[in-house]
């Protein structure tokens, strides 16, 4: 399944799944993330999954590279393996204009209205691939090819808390107020990263599945408990 492993540096694994962006290969990388996990190998210090790519770092002092790549080589994952905790997660999200700082450009970019981006993009799952960029950050596939777009010429400085935004085949949602380039159509009232929750801080996690739907602005201030 692992197409490639390499060093990295002095004391990481650069295990490669081949150059595709799709489920196929994500779930690959899953299945290692968390059978990696289990294993509790000693000397492993990080696993870093991301598309299509598992980066692990591992202590010098405790193993070296040629024994984990063997570890990693001989470790058998099943073609049925499915995850057991996947979640299926609704996301309510409010795309008044207040909120939805990229729809005038996005209309005109991709020729459609509000309302048809929204159709194309609202109530339909979406994968998360990965998190990260920012903490808990959901990497989250695959739009509708219609409303697929690049990321903006210009990155904002800042990028509100709870944005909810797209590029290219992804939609994620902004963690903290934070720097970007994506397309802003939304925001959302729940926190998808949640630092004092210590069991579980993330909402949404690698193979989960996400459903945004609309909310309006009284619902959205509601949530979020102003009134």
């Amino acid at each position: 399944m692992i197409k490639n492993i390499s060093n990295l540096g002095d004391a990481a694994l650069y295990c490669d799944f081949g150059n595709d962006i799709d489920q196929k290969t994500n779930i690959k990388v899953i299945k290692y993330f968390e059978n990696i996990n289990k294993k509790n190998i000693d000397g492993i210090t990080n696993l870093t999954p991301s598309y299509n790519k598992l980066i692990i770092s591992f202590d010098l002092n405790v193993v070296n590279f040629t024994e984990l790549k063997k570890k990693i080589e001989d470790i058998e994952i099943s073609e049925s393996y499915i995850r057991q905790d996947q979640k299926i997660i609704k996301i309510p999200t409010c795309c008044d204009d207040e909120f939805a700082l990229d729809i005038e450009r996005l209309s005109l970019k991709l020729n459609l209205t509000k309302k048809e981006i929204l159709e194309n993009y609202l109530n339909k799952e979406y994968f998360c691939y990965m998190t990260g960029f920012i903490a808990g950050m959901p990497f989250l596939g695959d739009i509708d090819k219609k409303i697929r777009l690049e990321r903006l010429e210009t990155p904002r400085v800042k990028v509100p808390k709870g944005a909810v935004g797209i590029t290219e085949q992804f939609t994620n949602i902004y963690t903290f107020e934070s720097p970007g380039g994506w397309n802003i159509l939304g925001s959302t009232p729940i926190k998808i990263f949640d630092q004092k929750n210590e069991k579980q801080p993330i909402l949404i996690n690698p193979g989960d599945r996400v459903l945004f739907y609309e909310i309006n602005k009284k619902e959205y201030f509601k949530i979020n408990g102003i009134k």
